[in-house]
């Protein structure tokens, strides 16, 4: 990981690859990943999702994708990166669609990966993620050492918390895993899912505090994403959350978060 370029002395942008993580499941993440591509796509990047749970991936299924391939089919040998990346496809005014990469839907068939095929694997998504302007790598939740691995790989890393004390505990975790791996690592937070602002900005101010207290550096906040009725029912309907409710309030909160990391993210 290689921290991005600040474009002044409290704003940090956000690299091209980006891995989004959680130290605990349930926060949303992968929802939010492809909203965050929906609208990265909307801004007229080539935008890439790459299904990185090694143990349980699912992203095709919440996209209703039937994908020309997968991750283990590129670990097997057969199919390229390149061939394996299946369109997804955007609203009615046919923008904000994007490219998948899946994983082994359900399978559990990449959960014992050596760490020298992690490695490969993570390269060759390195080499994949040049063709775009934006890849997301959407990690599985935890902090097994495979996922420590690829979310090292990206450019930086976007951390999923709630409001949920477990969540904040796993996501300290998480960081603490990174940072033992490269020290000059510092993840963007968002809080996922908040019933409040002021609830957020507490679940926040407690892992920014463990951060600094216990690791020596205050992770920068990137977004709020306001608790949303209508992510089920994308969830559902096997659709982006941009495509199914355009106008929904976590759509907006997470079209900010977009803005915010081309832009740069306010630090302390």
């Amino acid at each position: 990981m290689s921290l991005s370029p600040h474009s002044d002395d409290t704003h940090r942008l956000a690299g091209p690859l980006l891995a989004i993580a959680s130290g605990k499941g349930g926060v949303g993440k992968t929802a939010l990943t492809l909203a965050l591509a929906n609208a990265f796509s909307r801004r007229k990047a080539r935008t890439l999702v790459v299904d990185a749970d090694l143990g349980m991936a699912n992203i095709d299924v919440q996209l209703g994708l039937n994908p020309r391939g997968d991750l283990s089919s590129i670990v097997a040998g057969h199919l390229t990166l390149e061939e394996a990346v299946t369109p997804a496809a955007g609203g009615a005014d046919k923008s904000g669609g994007f490219d998948v990469l899946a994983g082994a839907s359900g399978s559990g068939a990449l959960a014992g990966l050596d760490s020298n095929a992690v490695s490969r694997l993570a390269g060759g998504i390195t080499a994949a993620s040049l063709t775009y302007d934006r890849t997301l790598i959407d990690l599985a939740a935890g902090a097994e050492r495979s996922t420590i691995r690829l979310a090292a790989a990206a450019d930086d890393v976007l951390i999923v918390i709630n409001d949920e004390p477990t969540s904040l505990t796993d996501a300290y975790a998480f960081i603490k895993m990174l940072r033992m791996r490269d020290e000059g690592a510092s993840p963007f937070v968002v809080v996922n899912n908040a019933p409040s602002a002021a609830a957020a900005r507490d679940a926040y101010a407690t892992l920014a505090h463990t951060c600094q207290s216990f690791l020596g550096f205050t992770p920068p906040l990137a977004a709020i994403v306001r608790r949303d009725p209508d992510i089920p029912d994308a969830i559902r309907a096997q659709k982006p959350l941009a495509v199914r409710h355009p106008d929904s309030k976590a759509v907006q909160d997470i079209s900010g978060l977009a803005r915010a990391l081309e832009r740069g993210v306010e630090t302390v």
